[in-house]
């Protein structure tokens, strides 16, 4: 009977607490939800940056479990292309994703953080950003504006871009209408080319109606959804100018410090995972875009590969032009000589490892 009387007690016990748990249940897991707008510099045709916005967007939704939800936008769908970054800044948007080099005018350093001049190819770029100083000074020059950066994805090595004539030497730069941004196009300039700057859904038009006479954008796929084979013949090579460019994800340093810091990480894992499937996806369609353009369009479109003798005087001016332009602001310089130490840290490897096995290939 003492026995029954206990396990009766104790059941009772249990039952109780096990009401008490049930009770209190929601207050435990309950979660605020979160919603935040990210608008892009990219235009729909620009497939694989607006994926890569989108399913990072579906990503932090299903690693939250639905408490953290990213609205997507096309450039021009919530405000134009070159306003993001001030939005974000002001905190009228919470996010935004585009490429660090379209804002010199904030801060000179800025141009470091998508792509130099003969400077590092993908992987050298984003050793940099998480072996290196790369983040934490991308995260110093923007500190200023009220931002918080993480790489993006990377386009892989660009070409040099479609022109309307062929070219053969730096002379024939010379006033040429051409849309390029970044420090690419500040060597250009230097050969007479007048560098005209328009945001992505703007070049087509103007390529085919001679506003200007050449337009570098990406590779053979993007460069096939814009449709470039129609309005130009000519597709140079190498793309000396953006040999790994990256893009960015950023944040509003007040909305991101707001964060539990689950979410915060899962923006930054998030943002770090697509470096590597965006990277393997460009590699693919670029790929898949070049047969193409060589079967689809052999009569259209003709590959030229710039000569040496002119690699070799871009490579010079490339160099005073980055050097000039990293004395422009203290932040500039100092992250020009993180970025000049770390390539020559790794440039001998790449040769040894990667620039010998092609070489076998050629």
């Amino acid at each position: 009977m003492q026995r029954r009387r206990f396990l009766v007690k104790a059941g009772g016990v249990l039952v109780a607490a096990g009401a008490t748990a049930v009770v209190d249940a929601p207050n435990v897991i309950a979660q605020p939800r979160v919603q935040w707008r990210m608008p892009t510099f990219w235009s729909p045709a620009n497939d694989v940056l607006m994926g890569n916005a989108q399913k990072f967007g579906k990503m932090v939704e299903e690693m939250s479990g639905g408490r953290f939800k990213i609205q997507v936008f096309a450039a021009g769908e919530l405000m134009p292309a070159p306003g993001v970054f001030d939005a974000c800044s002001q905190g009228t948007v919470e996010m935004y994703n585009a490429a660090a080099y379209y804002w010199p005018g904030k801060e000179v350093a800025t141009q470091w953080f998508t792509a130099m001049p003969f400077g590092l190819n993908p992987q050298g770029t984003y050793a940099w950003y998480y072996f290196g100083d790369g983040i934490k000074l991308w995260e110093e020059t923007y500190a200023p504006f009220n931002l918080v950066p993480r790489p993006s994805a990377s386009t892989g090595p660009q070409m040099m871009g479609w022109f309307r004539k062929k070219i053969g030497s730096t002379a024939d730069l010379k006033g040429l209408k051409m849309r390029i941004p970044g420090l690419g196009g500040k060597v250009y300039a230097h050969f007479g080319t007048s560098v005209v700057l328009l945001p992505p859904g703007e070049i087509y038009t103007a390529l085919e109606r001679g506003v200007i006479d050449a337009a570098e954008w990406v590779g053979p796929h993007d460069d096939l959804k814009m449709g470039f084979q129609q309005a130009a013949r000519f597709y140079h090579y190498p793309g000396w100018h953006e040999p790994g460019t990256t893009g960015e994800f950023v944040f509003n340093k007040k909305a991101y410090d707001a964060l539990p810091v689950d979410l915060r990480r899962i923006l930054d894992y998030t943002a770090t995972a697509l470096n590597t499937v965006e990277f393997m996806e460009y590699f693919t369609r670029n790929a898949q875009g070049l047969k193409r353009l060589q079967t689809e369009f052999k009569s259209k479109v003709e590959f030229v590969k710039i000569p040496d003798a002119m690699i070799k005087e871009l490579r010079k001016v490339a160099g005073e032009v980055v050097k000039a332009e990293s004395e422009k602001s203290p932040q500039a310089k100092k992250v020009h000589a993180s970025y000049s130490k770390f390539q020559n840290l790794v440039d001998d490897w790449s040769m040894i490892s990667e620039g010998s096995y092609y070489s076998l290939l050629a």
